[in-house]
Order: C-alpha cells, then sequence, then structure tokens
C-alpha cells in the first residue's frame, strides 16, 4: 500500500506540474492578445504590461490533480465531501477571480465570494471544532457556532493575507510552495496519506505557474492569490487542524497584514485600502530588489515551516509564535518611522 501510495504521490504532482506548464503560457498568450493585461502604475513595480491570469492555469492544474485522487480510499469517511467542498470553492474562486482579473471587480463581491466560499467549506465538513492544548491534556473543544465563526475567519483571513502579499513577483507562489511542502510532511508523518496528496497537488499547480511568475515576472497570478489562500486555509483543516502549523509558516504574512490592518484602521482608512505599507513595499523602497526580497521571504518561511515540524509540542509552538510576532512587530514598527 506505501508503495502504490508512494508513486502516485510523484503522479499527482507530476499532472498537476505538467498541466500548469502546458496552460501557463498558453494562458498568457491568450491575454496578450486580448489585450487583459495589468498596467503599471506608481503603486505597482511593474514597468511593463503583463498578463494577469495566473489562476486560470493554477486552479486547472490544482483541480485536474484533485480530481485524479477522488478515486482512492479515504483516511475517513468524511474526507470525500472536504475535498469535493474543496473544489467547488476553488472553481468558484477561479470564475469570480477571473472577471477580477479582466474587469476588477468592486470589494463588495469579492468579499460576497470569499465567506460564500467558506460557507461551502464549513458545509462540506471543513471546521474547526477543536484546537490542541498548549499546556497539554486534551485538546480545547468548541462549541460548534465558536467553530463555525472561527473557520469563515480563519478562510477568509487566510484568503485576504495571501492576497495582501501579492506584491512582488514570485512572492506569493514561493511563499505557498513551501507552505504547501511543509503541510504535506506534516500531514504524510501523521500518515494520513490520502490528505497528504492534496498538497502535494497544490504545490505541483503552484510551481509550474512560478516559473512564469519568478521576477521578472511573464504573468501575474491575480486570482491565483485568493485559490492559493482557500486551498492553504482549507489543507490546514481538512484532515484535523493543523492551524498552529500554518500560522507559524506564514508567520510574517499574517502579521504584517494585522498592522497593516491595524494601522489604516487607527488613520481612520479603510482596513481593505490598498497601499505601500506592506513590508515587502517597505523593502523594497529601501532599494532592495525584488529577488533579494522574494529570496528572503522564501527563506524565512522555510525557517519558520521547519520550526513547525521539528517542535514537540504545541507549548513549544506557541512560545515561537509570541517570539516572532513580537520581533516581527519591532521591526514593522521601525520601518514604519523610516
Amino acid at each position: 500500500m506505501r508503495l502504490f501510495m508512494a508513486a502516485y504521490f510523484g503522479f499527482i504532482f507530476a499532472v498537476a506540474l505538467g498541466a500548469s506548464l502546458i496552460l501557463t503560457p498558453l494562458t498568457i498568450r491568450l491575454a496578450r492578445r486580448l489585450h487583459w493585461l495589468d498596467q503599471p502604475s506608481p503603486r505597482r513595480t511593474h514597468t511593463q504590461p503583463t498578463p494577469r491570469l495566473g489562476g486560470v492555469p493554477l486552479a486547472f492544474a490544482f483541480l485536474l490533480a484533485l480530481a485524479l485522487t477522488l478515486a482512492l480510499p479515504r483516511t475517513d469517511d468524511k474526507e470525500l465531501a472536504r475535498v469535493v467542498g474543496l473544489m467547488l470553492g476553488v472553481a468558484i474562486v477561479a470564475v469570480v477571480g477571473f472577471f477580477d482579473d479582466v474587469r476588477e471587480l468592486k470589494p463588495l463581491p469579492l468579499f460576497a465570494m470569499q465567506f460564500g466560499v467558506a460557507i461551502i467549506a464549513i458545509v462540506s465538513g471543513v471546521r474547526i471544532l477543536e484546537i490542541p492544548n498548549p499546556f497539554g491534556g486534551a485538546a480545547i473543544f468548541l462549541p460548534e457556532w465558536l467553530g463555525i465563526a472561527f473557520t469563515i475567519f480563519w478562510i477568509v483571513g487566510m484568503m485576504n493575507t495571501v492576497n495582501f502579499l501579492d506584491g512582488l513577483d514570485g512572492l506569493v507562489g514561493g511563499v505557498a510552495l513551501i507552505a504547501g511542502a511543509v503541510l504535506f510532511l506534516h500531514t504524510y508523518k501523521l500518515e494520513q496519506y490520502s490528505i497528504a496528496l492534496l498538497p502535494l497537488a497544490l504545490m505541483g499547480a503552484t510551481l509550474g505557474v512560478l516559473v512564469f511568475n519568478f521576477p521578472p515576472a511573464k504573468i501575474f497570478l491575480g486570482s491565483g492569490a485568493y485559490v492559493l489562500g482557500l486551498a492553504l486555509a482549507v489543507l490546514s483543516i481538512i484532515g484535523g487542524a493543523k492551524v498552529a502549523t500554518a500560522l507559524l509558516v506564514l508567520a510574517i504574512p499574517i502579521l504584517d497584514v494585522a498592522w497593516q490592518i491595524f494601522q489604516r484602521v487607527r488613520a481612520g482608512k479603510s482596513p481593505f485600502a490598498a497601499d505601500r505599507g506592506h513590508l515587502h513595499h517597505r523593502l523594497y523602497d529601501m532599494r532592495l530588489s525584488p529577488r533579494k526580497i522574494v529570496l528572503l521571504y522564501y527563506g524565512l518561511t522555510a525557517l519558520f515551516g521547519a520550526l513547525a515540524l521539528w517542535l514537540p509540542s504545541p507549548a513549544y509552538k506557541l512560545i515561537a509564535l509570541v517570539i516572532i510576532g513580537g520581533g516581527a512587530v519591532a521591526v514593522l514598527a521601525r520601518l514604519r518611522h523610516q
């Protein structure tokens, strides 16, 4: 059984990667032919009109690979419904995101999309109903209403966090690729083999787009950031909550978004207002090259991912989160005054 699953791991990754590598250049050509291009502006770092439809090949390759896992035996009897819910959510995000990439939708329909796919995930059985006790002992069970509210907050928050991170070529794709690898290793270590296929599918689809999105990008992710946010949020729940692992891996983007929202609200602005206050923008304005910033994020994500896999208990993960959070806030506060 293990030998079969090992072969299937490689097959699912290869299918997702191959589909993404084939579809992405085709999408670039189509976008250029139809003039669906992201134009340069003072808030953005690119200087040439660039296709913005990276979410299309990403979503299609991810869905194709997920579909090939549906016939396999599952870890538990509720898992199949959860995977189908994830697939439906990804399809909805891809369709709505496509119209946003082409027409630039207003915030309300985008938020409705995020809330809607979160509800679909919950109805399919993706819920955070318990959290590990960081001080040892039995897990802490949440009332159903609180678990549902927390799940909606987690999914919508993750989608926006990943979307806000998408400010430099290759940044989101590489961070998501590393986060997917950590979730795969964590899930594999728990012997949840059918679930471990899901982050592998995401990794393959993401890597195929990243080849064309790495600076200087030939295509932008666009709605692909929402696809990645939804996928990472659901994959951290789908086989038992791995929220602490996801929090550690994505600590810098999450803290950066939380800090920016706090600063915007304090200044009387909308928390979703676009600006150049995010950490990657600050570093870019300090004359760091996009590649150096992207590689710095990759390194930090990999480091925190290794910590998430290595730390032996939730208590140590909580301590690491507190230390990383304090350091990140100190850095963000210092950059704010420069």
